[in-house]
């Protein structure tokens, strides 16, 4: 609890930044009141804005640094590693101490406190200088957080407490968890809130501009939330609210020809067109501050590494993956690289400390876990010019981390107006579906299936995070079918596991049930007031 408090207080006296590691935090852990005065803080527009600052990188960090991509990438079939801190969900095998299920699970609670402190208590420390529109905003962005935090926390715990102001739990940190359906309805009222409160953006070439999420960026979220709780016609209004505002756009689509699905994933193009929500990563020479995908994912070996630290290749793509490309796809080049790529625009350290460009080497000298392969998506090379952010001593990066594009969104709309149904013809499913497809190089479509859309979602979106939730929506049946199917070895063992039903949801930590004995308790419905 105190390393949240401290947390706390040094958000309130300066910006939000989340010092994080503590595998003893507690979701109920409150912001402490005592002692402490925003007013003269919060005296200008300049630094109302600053506030959610830490809740685009600082407060996701230990979600997005390794659990994230242990859990919907490894979990659901996309990813192999053999490393021990990050491959039980390889096995199904995850339990309640393992160190990184604890990482996330604190994260999700962090970005809770945190938009809660803003929700509650901000409104009332400004001064008079500060405009209503900027308050509206930043709160509005702390609505939208919360939101996203509880929408990961129901998809891969279930019920979980709904906390909407942690100082309520002072006295009484023992409480139950809340029932699925209660946690959808606070997420649709979350986003919802951010609707009303968020500015409106057109995203343009300023991609700085572009960092921060937008009412449209809430709209496309929500969107995805009643896709998942198959309200297909509200989905797809939404999703059509989005589509017409014209406020994204597709890389390498009619409105940006001259981009392609590879770009996206250069530092340079950080926050383009397409971003709907990205986490912001910042390098500082503090822990936490930048993205590790860069050596995580890359090659590691004796002659090629592609990042400054000694080390990478924790995770690489599976075997079942690597076959799931049809001939021309070009997503399948800018997501994995095998044996013989060429990446001009990634450099790299050769033999003797010689920088030089990407070609990527011999299957048995990757790396990458013996696959075969690395991945290709989010690895931007050594430092070069203006082509990378800054890295820090642990070889992290300041590329983003896309958590929605609008790509993603096109197959919403899709899928939404599939209804549920077997096909559709509908000219606007089409249209969007095609343009994600026709973007990948691959021909059109004239009718589609939700087989059509799910294998769709699986290549563009491989390595963002979302697979294992695609799969979790599935009947239970044809995800355990899939799932048992799937090569979860390297190259040279092939490797079978078949999920049980229990295991779509993952165990709640240790320690917090240890401390709350309610989360093992059946859920209670949650008192909208």
């Amino acid at each position: 609890m105190k390393k949240i408090i401290n947390t706390y207080k040094l958000f309130l006296l300066t910006t939000l930044f989340f010092t994080l590691g503590s595998c003893q935090d507690e979701f109920t852990n409150r912001p402490p009141e005592d002692g402490i005065s925003l007013d003269a803080y919060y005296s200008s527009n300049e630094q109302v804005a600053s506030a959610t600052n830490g809740m685009y990188s600082r407060t996701w960090f230990q979600f997005e640094n390794k659990f994230m991509w242990a859990v919907s990438e490894v979990g659901s079939g996309n990813m192999y590693t053999g490393s021990s801190d990050v491959n039980a969900m390889r096995t199904f095998a995850i339990n309640g101490s393992d160190t990184e299920l604890v990482n996330g699970w604190s994260a999700m609670w962090a970005n809770v406190a945190q938009a809660n402190a803003i929700i509650n208590f901000l409104s009332s420390r400004v001064g008079p200088q500060v405009d209503e529109d900027v308050l509206q905003n930043t709160i509005g962005q702390a609505y939208f957080m919360r939101a996203t935090a509880y929408f990961y926390l129901v998809r891969l715990w279930g019920p979980v407490p709904i906390i909407e102001n942690n100082l309520n739990y002072t006295s009484s940190p023992v409480i139950n968890t809340n029932r699925v359906e209660d946690i959808y309805t606070l997420i649709e009222r979350d986003y919802l809130e951010a609707i009303d409160r968020l500015y409106e953006k057109n995203r343009g070439t300023n991609y700085a501009d572009n960092a921060r999420i937008s009412k449209g960026s809430a709209k496309a979220m929500l969107a995805k939330v009643y896709l998942y709780e198959k309200k297909y016609a509200e989905a797809k209004q939404m999703a059509e609210e989005v589509i017409s505002s014209g406020e994204f756009k597709l890389y390498g689509g009619p409105s940006l020809p001259s981009k392609t699905y590879a770009d996206i994933f250069t530092y340079g193009n950080n926050n383009n067109e397409e971003s709907i929500f990205a986490f912001q990563w910042k390098t500082d020479g503090n822990y936490g501050s930048g993205n590790n995908c860069n050596t995580q994912f890359g090659i590691s070996t004796p002659q090629v590494t592609t990042s400054n630290a000694s080390y990478g290749g924790v995770f690489a793509p599976s075997q079942d993956l690597m076959a799931a490309y049809e001939p021309g796809d070009l997503r399948r080049k800018a997501t994995i690289m095998l044996p013989g790529d060429a990446y001009p625009e990634v450099k790299v350290l050769l033999s003797g400390g010689v920088a030089g460009t990407l070609t990527v080497p011999a299957a048995d000298q990757i790396g990458g876990q013996n696959a075969g392969s690395a991945i290709k998506k989010y690895c931007i090379g050594i430092v070069n010019g203006s082509n990378t952010g800054q890295v820090d001593q642990w070889g992290m990066m300041e590329n983003v981390t896309y958590i929605m594009r609008y790509a993603e969104l096109l197959l919403i709309h899709a899928e939404a107006t599939l209804a549920g149904g077997t096909s559709t013809s509908d000219s606007g499913a089409l249209a969007s579906f095609n343009a994600v497809r026709n973007r990948a190089g691959l021909s059109s479509l004239s009718s589609i299936t939700f087989n059509d859309i799910f294998r769709e979602r699986r290549l563009e979106l491989a390595f963002e995070g979302d697979y294992w939730f695609d799969l979790g929506r599935l009947p239970r049946a044809q995800a355990i079918s899939i799932m048992a199917a799937q090569n979860r070895g390297n190259r040279f063992t092939a490797e079978y596991y078949t999920p049980e039903e229990g295991d779509f949801l993952l165990p709640y930590p240790d320690n917090d049930v240890a401390k709350n004995p309610k989360l093992l308790e059946p859920p209670v419905p949650y008192d909208f007031n």
